[in-house]
């Protein structure tokens, strides 16, 4: 595990720390100012519990049951049963960095004196996420209001030593005996705390912030992977003179074109090979892509502020006001903000696929290439060359094309109509992470088609940027023009070669920082 360390304090964290925790396993350690906080804000509960008034959480029901005024004798039951009836979810387990990233948002929130939780509480919440104990979440479940209930349940469950987690050796086994092994022993939850320990939208915030951190390095790349196919085109990169692009001052577009232009520069093929059929434009795909790379680029400049808001918020119901003294009911568990801004990210990225998918289609179409051979293909007839790759690229965006139907426009009513609307901001992240591999994959098959491409252009010669791309691919094992051979490992190394941005790092070798 990486030993670097990220500190809980009361004001929130940054979307590093989150990544730190969730991808490479860095430690927590709570800050003294958020261990006095907590004090604090218990303080507030454990006197508001002496008293004979009902306040919701402390000494009621939940939901739609909250009319119920329930004893002091009672409570301690309470506060489990809520944790054992929620962990209700059910499906395939979800991912150890979502999981990692949900349990350390609920600490964040947890630390921001708001909650009514107990130190001891949140140290041991610390001590699961530091040992590498991951609780089994299940996909289905949340709804995305009164937070993403049925994940947060599953994992306070871990925290009373009930249940399944994996292990750090990737195990999965009764909760008990992980916390066991590791010296952790089990919280019997008070007053408030199961309810605070369920009561957020860390689930889908996590999966936004992993999103934002992907399609920051993904759309750098659809960048490099557009002006490959625009030079194996044999396309004009005239249209990315920073001019025309600063009388449509859109942030994003003028960055993506600042980037194709970078990558494209000292290239003998752009725009000189015109002969056969001269062209006054390109077509669309080629011509428009930082307008609309560009525009999920300030889509991700829209999410990134939301996800920034969020990180700095205690959502939770009630809410704790340690100054007034008071435990008030209210709606900041509503998942409407995220959930929001992970469809209009569906949406985007969906478009960037498309486009993307255009290229490629149009490398492969022997009326449309320039004189490039049908396919792409050694002996054309003989050899089908990228046919089928393209049919592949063609699922995934179709695929892409239905996860962009937006799941907060949906609402069921829950609770007996005491939650009567709700964001289904948890589907809102799952389909958005699928998407998101899938934009990998589209890019992965526009960077084998345009590299090969390129090397079939005989006699010319691309650009230095463009040509460190092409050998670093070559040099991953992704190989190049040739007879038919077995496609499927050559796509997946392309793939690798994307996902973990060595494209970027290839490109930016010779050109520099890109946007």
């Amino acid at each position: 595990m990486d030993m670097h360390t990220v500190v809980v304090g009361t004001s929130g964290v940054t979307a590093s720390d989150v990544l730190a925790v969730a991808r490479a396993g860095a430690r927590i350690e709570l800050s003294e100012e958020a261990l006095a906080a907590l004090a604090q804000a218990r303080g507030v509960v454990d006197a508001l519990a002496a008293k004979p008034d009902p306040v919701y959480g402390v000494s009621t029901g939940f939901g739609a049951l909250a009319t119920r005024h329930i004893s002091q004798e009672l409570r301690t039951q309470l506060q489990r049963n809520i944790v054992r009836s929620h962990a209700a979810g059910m499906g395939p387990r979800v991912e150890r960095e979502v999981v990692r990233a949900l349990m350390f948002l609920r600490l964040k929130t947890v630390c921001s004196g708001h909650t009514g939780v107990r130190p001891e509480v949140a140290r041991t919440m610390a001590d699961i996420l530091n040992a590498g104990i991951t609780p089994v979440v299940h996909e289905y479940g949340s709804l995305g209001c009164s937070g993403d209930l049925a994940p947060l349940s599953h994992c306070a469950l871990t925290l009373m030593g009930e249940g399944e987690a994996e292990g750090p050796d990737g195990t999965v086994r009764p909760a008990a005996e992980l916390l066991a092994e590791h010296g952790i022993a089990p919280v019997e939850l008070r007053e408030k705390e199961g309810l605070a320990l369920l009561n957020g939208t860390d689930g889908m915030l996590g999966m936004l912030i992993m999103a934002l951190a992907d399609l920051e390095t993904l759309y750098t790349s659809a960048d490099v992977t557009a002006a490959l196919s625009l030079e194996a085109l044999l396309g004009t990169d005239k249209v990315l003179a920073p001019e025309l692009h600063a009388i449509r001052p859109h942030p994003g577009q003028g960055a993506s074109a600042a980037n194709m232009l970078a990558v494209l520069k000292g290239s003998g093929l752009t725009g000189h090979h015109q002969d056969d059929a001269p062209r006054v434009q390109d077509a669309y795909s080629v011509r428009c892509a930082p307008q609309v790379a560009g525009a999920g680029r300030d889509t991700l400049a829209h999410a990134r502020l939301v996800a920034e808001r969020e990180l700095a918020s205690a959502v939770d119901n009630p809410v704790v006001l340690p100054a007034e003294g008071r435990v008030e009911s209210n709606g900041n568990f509503h998942g409407a903000p995220v959930a929001y801004v992970l469809d209009f990210l569906a949406i985007a990225v969906a478009d960037l696929a498309s486009i993307a998918e255009r290229r490629t289609d149009r490398l492969l179409d022997k009326n449309r290439s320039h004189g490039l051979p049908p396919f792409l293909a050694d002996d054309p007839g003989v050899d089908s060359g990228l046919m089928i790759a393209q049919y592949t690229q063609a699922a995934l965006v179709s695929e892409m094309k239905r996860l962009a139907v937006p799941a907060s426009a949906d609402s069921i009513p829950s609770s007996a109509m005491q939650e009567d609307h709700v964001s289904m901001g948890w589907s809102a992240a799952r389909k958005l992470r699928t998407a998101v591999d899938n934009l990998t994959r589209v890019l992965a098959i526009e960077l084998y088609a345009a590299a090969r491409a390129v090397e079939l252009r005989e006699g010319l010669t691309p650009a230095p940027a463009t040509r460190a791309a092409i050998t670093a691919l070559r040099e991953a094992g992704v190989g190049g023009p040739g007879p038919d051979r077995f496609l499927a490992p050559d796509l997946a190394a392309a793939d690798g070669f994307v996902r973990t941005g060595r494209l970027v790092s290839a490109v930016e070798g010779v050109t520099g920082p890109l946007a």
